[in-house]
């Protein structure tokens, strides 16, 4: 038994009213001898037993009325907390694409969010936690109506985050005991399930919201196969998790215009190419959707957009390379070279890419220009010449890298390894090619340059390199490329990796883009120092994080926009690109956490089979028996006897 108020147990002390008051009223009797009154005094004897028996009586109720009065004000109760003691629940309900989906019932988010709004306490406090926000502090009342307007969310949910956002937010309140609860279809993204969510030492609540069946199609992903000069080739992947399945229709569009239809079969688990083409043009807004009723219908559908391309302006300062002209090809680039005494210093800050191509020293006006040049957001590749003076190379370096160049070494080296992972070669290669012919160099310069390797000798050393530096992508060849030096020119390695290294410079906008993973948008456009570049569609509109360069803006998305589908990107009134947003294909995935397997991940986690269950043990746990009522009806009934011992015990 607990009592809200024990203070009133220091009013025991008005116990001994009736107790002293009893005590007065105690009083002996006279003995007085009379010769003739021998029965009076039997008579008399009787009666003061009856009369002491009566006071005792009565100080026994009053007793008993007085305690169990003090034990109404002190309202006892039977729970396993105390009264005074609240109970918080941290609610995450994860709103995720892959919960708009629907289970025995329906929707499972709906069915989820009902279920918390039936079975959740008045007496609780709540903090709710979705995907992409929290709310703090709330009421059933406020609880409720956050359940009822709870939107999907594009943003995938990271259960270890969420844990411990939970655990960082129970240090402000006293007198609290918390619930941990986590609702989710506890969906994982990576092979790995082996996360041991460390630094998590509450226990928590799980209810794993389950799917009704295990099968789906979804639209993967899409690249542009083929670009000639009169039509474009697009391939789109399509992705099958479960059976066989026969004849689903697909179709393309342009903006809301057909433009093709047609129906393909996949087999079990497996993916397939599905291959379009469109006319040349200089503004697509392409979505392609296929029709199919499966387990997740958000992934039916994937926008696109292909717009006229930007050349990327690239200038080449040093010796004549036939080999940079015909890669750096006038469909995609605007190239031009120019001689070291013959170059016009005020073109390269409109430059995107400048070639250092065979210089024998770097003037220092030259280097001057071009750091200025990659602090503004210019990419840099350096072509050394063999009669090189390491010391103008070097002071140069110094300027924004660690490192510098050594000596050059005659000795003849294969060139043997290729970094696949580097972004260079994203989509180059179907695999990873170890049996290519290899190219060799005569002579290299070795060097302490700090930097990824992208390329490299059968020694370890680089043949080709990323340099560190705080400003821009700078490329370091560590040996000429003409002819008499190296056959790295003749080899097919050669139109990738400058074709890729002039791309990378100005960062064209892409067919589409991931909701919620950061993306970056180069816009070959020069604007004001007060002029700012909008992104926008008829549901929303926001100002991305952006840099203003010399001649392009370069533009951050993250966690805008929120809605997949067509966007432009304006200057004030002007559109001047549209892109277009597709939720992530990991949201499509059909691997999810088991039972058995949530309980192993955290001993501190209990898996719960609904959300009725569970709260309906916090309710139980959290119910108080009042017992004031009992004790109150004590005193009454204390009253009542005494009030008839008073009337109807004779003495």
């Amino acid at each position: 038994m607990q009592f809200k108020h024990p203070e009133v147990f220091y009013f025991l002390l008005l116990l001994l009213i009736p107790i002293l008051v009893h005590l007065f009223q105690l009083q002996k009797f006279k003995k007085v001898a009379f010769t003739n009154v021998s029965f009076l005094k039997k008579i008399s004897l009787e009666t003061r037993k009856s009369s002491r028996l009566k006071k005792w009586l009565i100080l026994s109720t009053r007793l008993l009325g007085l305690l169990a009065l003090l034990f109404t004000f002190s309202q006892p109760y039977f729970s396993s907390k105390k009264v005074e003691e609240k109970n918080h629940n941290f609610v995450y309900l994860d709103n995720s694409m892959s919960l708009n989906t629907n289970g025995s019932n329906g929707n499972k988010l709906r069915i989820a969010t009902q279920e918390l709004i039936e079975n959740s306490s008045e007496l609780d406090e709540y903090t709710l936690l979705t995907n992409d926000e929290i709310y703090r502090d709330l009421t059933k009342k406020e609880f409720e109506e956050l359940l009822k307007n709870v939107p999907f969310s594009s943003k995938k949910g990271n259960l270890e985050q969420k844990l411990l956002e939970i655990e960082s937010q129970k240090n402000t309140k006293s007198k609290t005991l918390y619930k941990n609860i986590l609702i989710s279809d506890f969906q994982y993204f990576t092979k790995n399930k082996n996360t041991k969510f460390t630094n998590v030492n509450s226990a928590f609540s799980l209810v794993k919201l389950k799917n009704s069946q295990q099968n789906n199609v979804s639209i993967d992903s899409m690249f542009i196969s083929n670009n000639t000069a009169d039509e474009i080739n697009i391939s789109f992947v399509i992705k099958n998790q479960g059976g066989e399945k026969k004849d689903i229709p697909v179709a393309l569009y342009d903006d809301e215009n057909l433009i093709n239809k047609r129906s393909f079969s996949i087999e079990k688990d497996n993916a397939k190419n599905i291959e379009f083409s469109i006319p040349k043009t200089t503004n697509f807004k392409g979505k392609i959707q296929i029709t199919f009723d499966d387990i997740f219908l958000f992934d039916n559908t994937f926008f696109f957009s292909i717009n006229s391309q930007q050349k990327t302006q690239i200038l080449s300062i040093g010796n004549d390379s036939d080999f940079l002209s015909r890669i750096f090809t006038q469909e995609s680039f605007d190239f031009s070279s120019s001689s070291l005494q013959n170059v016009n210093y005020n073109t390269i800050p409109e430059q995107q890419l400048i070639v250092l191509n065979q210089l024998k020293n770097i003037p220092s006006v030259l280097q001057n220009s071009l750091v200025q040049f990659l602090k503004e957001g210019g990419h840099l590749l350096i072509i050394p010449d063999k009669e090189l003076n390491i010391s103008s190379y070097n002071t140069f370096f110094r300027l924004f890298a660690n490192g510098s160049i050594n000596e050059v070494r005659k000795d003849s080296l294969k060139i043997t390894k290729i970094n696949f992972d580097h972004p260079l070669y994203t989509n180059v290669f179907s695999k990873r090619v170890s049996n290519f012919q290899f190219p060799s160099v005569a002579y290299q310069f070795t060097n302490t340059l700090q930097g990824d390797q992208i390329i490299s000798y059968e020694n370890n050393r680089a043949f080709l390199q990323e340099i560190s530096n705080p400003y821009s992508e700078v490329y370091w060849f560590s040996s000429p490329l003409d002819s008499k030096t190296t056959n790295f020119t003749n080899s097919p390695l050669i139109v990738p990796t400058i074709f890729n290294i002039g791309q990378r410079s100005l960062e064209v906008s892409k067919p589409f883009y991931t909701l919620q993973e950061e993306n970056t948008i180069e816009i070959n456009k020069k604007i004001k120092k007060d002029e700012i570049l909008t992104i926008s569609n008829e549901a929303e509109s926001f100002i991305p994080l952006q840099q203003s360069y010399p001649n392009k803006v370069k533009l951050t998305t993250k966690e805008k926009p929120i809605l997949p589908g067509f966007y432009k990107i304006s200057l004030k009134e002007q559109a001047l690109e549209t892109i277009a947003y597709n939720i992530s294909k990991e949201e499509s995935s059909l691997d999810f956490y088991s039972t058995n397997e949530l309980t192993k991940v955290n001993e501190n986690f209990k898996v719960y089979d609904s959300i009725e269950e569970l709260f309906t043990e916090i309710n139980q746990k959290n119910e108080v028996q009042w017992l004031w009522k009992l004790f109150l009806a004590i005193a009454i009934v204390s009253l009542l006897l005494e009030i008839l011992i008073l009337k109807f015990f004779r003495t």
